[in-house]
């Protein structure tokens, strides 16, 4: 098709601004709500998508990104919008996809201010680097193709300078490396190093002198498959109380916002003073387990990763929690068995990957749980759970989002249901 004019309704859930040519949707990466755009617009696979060639009408919500690499990175795909701007097009996307897709009925929904994050930039715990031109970098805009990224503000205050300083201190060793996990707690730095294949002394060579200098507390070097098991360097576990981080394992990017989204979980489950059983899935390193087991008579917390349990039952040892049942199993394996077995638990809480929990609404009633609460990183996912939960006599009751990852068009929700 020939380079056409458009006119960008909204955003869509993957970020990009939505127009309309022809009758039919077409989807515009870098274009926002109310401008008026030139874009070069072909077919992909089923859907138009325009390569942004000329904005013709700017939207007074556009700014000159805070970052020089912002054009061709993709770590901030939004970093052209100003932040409220950003957060209102997320609310509008949860709430829109919560009723189209979800069939929930957005009068009846108790919807709580959205949590912004208190900083839009700087704000970053972790990062995954990858190798390019011998040095480290992130994947570019919307591609699998990788950009040089020596110091990037997204990242926390310590960490920000990282990925130049690896790059230099690897030198060589970067040849064999697949990509580098890099995490800070408490101004504490700590990185893994995945290879392609098996552990060479260069590498542990270029390590050392980061670990001696006091640059890093630590690391993990993890060979590649069937490679070897993991060689652990310093201290490369760092501890965030009430749990214990390792970078080749998930920890949530924004410390400030995930505190808030515990207590908010927490408040949602309505504990207080019933000291109930609670069962959760997909529990990881028990970022929610322990604010649960703080109010709770018992919690079953359900996770896949091996990791993941060995980090939480080392934290629960040192918290002396021992009304805190771990199992390292898959989520939908132990819930369907737990549910084959007649177990019954109060509360449901689950934080599913972005592929979400199909099954929730047949656990959550043959459970006999009175109340569940779901944390959710995709509007999508969260909308056909919800309808499920419906399905089997749960309302919706509590909305709240929590905008952990500013500059993109990603965002966290908060979904309370009753019976």
């Amino acid at each position: 098709m020939p380079r056409s004019e458009l006119e960008i309704e909204r955003l869509s859930k993957s970020g990009e601004g939505v127009a309309h040519l022809g009758g039919r949707a077409v989807f515009v990466f870098g274009a926002l709500p109310g401008e008026r755009v030139m874009a070069e617009v072909a077919e992909v696979g089923k859907v138009l998508r325009g390569e942004l060639v000329e904005v013709v009408s700017p939207s007074p919500e556009r700014r000159v990104p805070p970052c020089p690499l912002a054009s061709t990175c993709g770590g901030c795909p939004w970093m052209h919008l100003e932040e409220g701007a950003q957060l209102r097009a997320k609310e509008e996307i949860v709430r829109s996809t919560l009723s189209h897709l979800g069939g929930v009925d957005l009068e009846q929904l108790v919807i709580h201010p959205s949590f912004a994050s208190p900083k839009a930039i700087g704000y970053r715990r972790r990062a995954t680097l990858h190798p390019v031109q011998g040095r480290l970098g992130f994947f570019g805009r919307r591609t699998h193709e990788r950009v040089v990224v020596d110091v990037c503000p997204a990242l926390t205050a310590p960490l920000q300078h990282l990925p130049g300083l690896l790059s230099d201190s690897l030198g060589t060793a970067i040849k064999d490396i697949e990509e580098v996990r890099v995490l800070e707690c408490e101004s504490q730095l700590s990185i893994s190093v995945h290879l392609k294949g098996p552990l060479r002394p260069k590498v542990t060579d270029a390590i050392e002198p980061l670990i001696r200098e006091q640059l890093i507390s630590g690391a993990i070097i993890v060979p590649g498959e069937n490679k070897g098991a993991p060689v652990l360097m310093g201290a490369p576990i760092l501890d965030d109380r009430p749990v214990f981080h390792r970078p080749d394992a998930f920890a949530q990017a924004n410390r400030e916002v995930n505190e808030a989204l515990v207590a908010a979980c927490l408040e949602a489950l309505q504990l207080s003073g019933a000291r109930q059983s609670v069962l959760e899935l997909y529990s990881g390193n028990g970022n929610l387990t322990f604010a649960l087991a703080a109010e709770a008579k018992q919690v079953t917390a359900i996770e896949s990763s091996a990791l993941s349990v060995q980090l939480a039952q080392k934290a629960a040892a040192r918290l002396g929690a021992s009304n805190i049942r771990f199992v390292q199993s898959d989520a939908e394996k132990s819930a369907d068995g737990l549910v084959r077995e007649g177990a019954r638990f109060d509360r449901l809480l689950l934080d599913p990957p972005r592929a979400g929990a199909p099954k929730v609404g047949t656990w959550a009633s043959r459970l006999l749980v009175s109340r569940v609460v779901y944390v959710a990183c995709d509007p999508a996912s969260l909308a056909r759970d919800a309808a499920s939960l419906r399905a089997q006599g749960f309302r919706a009751e509590s909305l709240q989002l929590f905008d952990l990852f500013p500059q993109t068009n990603h965002i966290e929700a908060v979904m309370a249901f009753s019976r």
